[in-house]
């Protein structure tokens, strides 16, 4: 295999193979420390040397491991001493950005927040939007078909991908760079990608679908007693904001309390609350819209949904706000730390929470239950930590509160994974969410655009 290696440095360069020392000062995951232990990392510059690479590998049985921005959560980027690993971060270009037909064009290495800022200045939105955004990689939401903080009004990164070019695992290049809204010729391939998790192609460039960006922006903070008001806020505020309501994100009073505490964020509401909302809307008058937003929360207030809110008046304002619903990484120092990405029927949610926040007392009396939840897209995010364990007791117990977690989804038919896909963390629990048809229908795609089982191999499910 050291053939490889130098086989690859033909293709990219000496100085784009990483081994030895150089590849063990990188970190699997921004979630996870361990060096990489691989047999090099590879960073082509372009298409063309994707797909020599991909067929080099291919013809050698060499098994690949995609890295973007390293920012998923789902133990994908676990890598083994013979693994190859493929990073995109040289292909960061943004190509184009056409205002008129409003699209972009950009190299899958291009970090979210880049694009972001790239498409305001045009006066666009990129419409994706995530606490990951300074080091995710747009092929890297396109492959998690990433979800974020606006799917309620925008939808998941699907509804953002017009059309892609991607690398079979033998190197042909699939280039389906559609620019349009409609183009009903045939299956749409893109959609073979998006989500994938890397296990059918690599996605190097994409065409994203921008929006015109709004010019007022309406945000609150608002507490509430009672799951139900939080319910029926959400159906009162898309009802009367007229379609402007763009994100509606909960918070768990325990996850506030904790967050808010001394040494961490200022506290824009008073911390006794179960419940806290965060909602916001936008719009293009920047006269009215303040109103109706403001309208819409009294009568929220006399109606009992809510017991108290805060409107912001600047941005520094609607920072802090957002501060404290994407800043939790001190949380996760309390180890071990459990984190779930799920779905469900709304209309399910209060009783699921219920019941597995007294599961959790019931087990672990000193243990922590925490939530946020994007709620409108049926996303909650649950933090659970079961405190006082030994080390070896860890995986025990994360199998423990699997099964606390998942199992009732199977019966809601509920999602184990809302947004950040499977990896290897969530591959067991698959079948709670897809059928054995399903799941065979996705092995035979793997097996047709990867018959040597060289990308991403173990992911999700077994060939």
């Amino acid at each position: 295999m050291g053939d490889v290696v130098r086989q690859l440095e033909s293709i990219v360069g000496e100085a784009a193979v990483l081994t030895g020392s150089e590849l063990r000062e990188r970190v699997t995951s921004i979630w996870d420390p361990t060096p990489i232990a691989a047999r090099a990392l590879v960073k082509p510059a372009n298409t063309q040397e994707v797909s020599k690479v991909l067929e080099l590998c291919n013809a050698a049985g060499q098994s690949v491991i995609i890295f973007g921005g390293q920012t998923g959560g789902v133990e994908g980027l676990e890598t083994r001493p013979e693994d190859i690993c493929l990073s995109l971060e040289r292909m960061n270009v943004i190509e184009e950005i056409d205002p008129v037909g409003r699209t972009a064009i950009v190299q899958a290495g291009c970090i979210l927040q880049t694009l972001q800022e790239a498409v305001e200045s045009h006066n666009l939105l990129f419409a994706l939007d995530l606490g990951g955004r300074g080091s995710c990689q747009i092929g890297g939401n396109v492959a998690t078909n990433a979800g974020g903080l606006e799917v309620l009004r925008y939808g998941m990164m699907r509804e953002q991908v017009l059309g892609l070019e991607a690398v079979l695992a033998d190197g042909t290049v699939i280039s389906s760079m559609n620019r349009m809204l409609k183009n009903n010729t045939g299956f749409d391939l893109k959609q073979l990608f998006i989500g994938s998790e890397g296990l059918l192609g690599v996605v190097t460039r994409v065409v994203v679908r921008l929006h015109e960006r709004m010019s007022s922006v309406c945000t609150a903070l608002a507490s509430a007693e009672e799951f139900d008001g939080i319910i029926r806020l959400l159906k009162h505020a898309d009802r009367t904001l007229g379609g402007t309501l763009t994100r509606f994100e909960l918070m768990s009073g325990a996850y506030y309390h904790y967050v808010t505490g001394p040494g961490w964020h200022r506290a824009p509401l008073e911390r006794h609350y179960t419940w806290y909302v965060i909602v916001e809307s936008t719009g293009a008058d920047q006269q009215h819209d303040p109103k109706v937003f403001e309208a819409m929360l009294d009568q929220a207030l006399e109606q009992d949904l809510i017991q108290d809110c805060v409107i912001t008046q600047s941005r520094r304002e609607r920072d802090d706000i957002w501060t404290v619903r994407e800043n939790f990484e001190p949380i996760l120092e309390n180890e071990p730390f459990f984190l779930y990405d799920i779905s469900l029927p709304i209309v399910d949610m209060e009783n699921y929470v219920r019941d597995l926040q007294r599961s959790v007392a019931s087990l672990w009396p000193d243990g922590l239950f925490m939530m946020l939840g994007h709620i409108g897209d049926c996303n909650l995010h649950i933090f659970i930590h079961p405190r006082a364990c030994e080390e070896s007791e860890v995986t025990m117990l994360h199998s423990q509160v699997d099964e606390l977690v998942y199992a009732p989804l199977k019966a809601l038919d509920g999602s184990v994974s809302a947004e950040h896909g499977i990896g290897f963390e969530k591959k067991a629990w698959l079948p709670y969410s897809r059928t054995e048809q399903e799941m065979e229908l996705m092995r035979t795609l793997k097996r047709v655009l990867d018959p040597n089982n060289i990308l991403m191999p173990g992911r999700i499910f077994d060939c």
